[in-house]
Parts: C-alpha cells; structure tokens; sequence
C-alpha cells in the first residue's frame, strides 16, 4: 500500500502537534513541509509521522513529533541565527532548524550517525547551511559563540559549558531531570531558566545521573 506522506504530514500537524500548543505559523509551516520520512530507516517509514520515538540505532532513538514542535517554537528561530545542535541523530531537526536560521553546526558523537544524517541531508536537498561535525559536545571546545544551542538529549544537570556558548542575548534549550519526569527548559545567557513542559527522553551520553547504590 503506498502512503500519502504529504497527507500525513498534515495530519500531524493538525492532530499532534497543534493541539500541543504550538501555533507558530513559521514552524508549522516546516514540518508540513519537510520530508519526515526520509530521515528514518526505511522499515520505519510507515511510522514517521506517529506520535512515538523511532530507533536510529547505536541506542539513539528520534524525538516524537510534538517535542519537535514544541522545541523548535521554544527556540523562536530568526532568519540571521547561528544555531549549535548538540545530537543530530537523524539529521531531520538539524533541517528543520536549518530551514528557520541562518547557519547549524550540529555535533554527533556517532560516527555511523554523522553519516547517514548528512546523507539524509543531501539525499532530499535539505541542510545545505547545516554542518555535521563527529564530537563529545561535553568536551568540545570552540571559541566561538551562539545565539542558539539546542540539546536533543536530555541532561542529569545542565552542563556550565553549554550555557557558556552563547552570545549575549541567546538562549539553550535543554530537557533536564531525572527519568520519568524531565523538563524542558530554555536558559537564557544571563542565567535566568524559564520551564516548558514536562516530557522523558533519552540521556545524552555522559550526561546520565550517576547510578544510586542500594541496600
């Protein structure tokens, strides 16, 4: 049976990700436009615009849907934004932010990831101002600075470093807390954090709590 992805895109939009409170036109706009689809394996495709997480292998999973949404309108995207993506899994969201911004340097600790999500990318003409670099964002170090970081993963505490990467006046938008309960927050340059929503998500490698030994 071949699938209407166009249809389902719509569908999506219209049925998981408006109802979850994302109304920004610039962001709907995106994901009823860009090819889901493309960006997972070809055995998960009937399942690319479902509101679950699909497996990208090496224990990485796709954000659903709706915390794609409500990321990228959290981000509040301008057309001269230097953006850092720290995860590009798939390399769907990188296009999606590449779409909205100016410029995305996109770390991926996985080789095989980095790869296939730049392949992704030049496969269906999208991310041509996205960049895929192979790194630990937890020990990367660059002198530049961003008016945006997005964190794909989620975080046991918010890493200093990561906040030390914006420009003054940007913004981080990161998952934080403890499994099953986390949350969504944007940290501005100046320190001041304003909460989300509550989701659960995979940990970034490295960012995990430490395990808790009991008797």
């Amino acid at each position: 049976m071949t699938i209407d992805y166009a249809h389902a895109r719509e569908l999506m939009v219209e049925q998981q990700i408006r109802p979850w409170d994302v109304l920004d036109i610039r962001v709907l706009d995106v994901l009823a436009r860009l090819p889901r689809e493309a960006f997972v394996a070809e055995t998960h495709q009937k399942l690319a615009y479902t509101d679950v997480e699909l497996p990208l292998g090496f224990g990485h999973k796709m954000m659903k849907p709706v915390i794609e949404g409500r990321t990228l309108q959290a981000l509040d995207l301008q057309p001269g934004d230097e953006v850092l993506e720290i995860g590009t899994g798939s390399g769907y969201l990188s296009a999606c932010i590449g779409a909205l911004a100016r410029e995305v340097l996109s770390l991926e600790i996985q080789p095989e990831l980095a790869s296939s999500a730049r392949a992704n990318l030049d496969r269906t003409g999208l991310g041509t101002n996205v960049r895929i670099e192979t790194a630990d964002a937890l020990n990367w170090t660059t002198e530049r600075r961003f008016d945006v970081v997005v964190v794909t993963a989620a975080v046991d505490t918010i890493p200093s470093h990561f906040v030390s990467l914006l420009r003054p006046g940007g913004r981080l938008f990161v998952i934080r807390g403890t499994s099953p309960v986390m949350e969504a927050v944007l940290v501005k340059a100046d320190g001041s954090t304003e909460s989300l929503f509550e989701t659960d998500i995979e940990y970034l490698r490295g960012a995990a709590p430490a395990p808790q030994f009991q008797l």
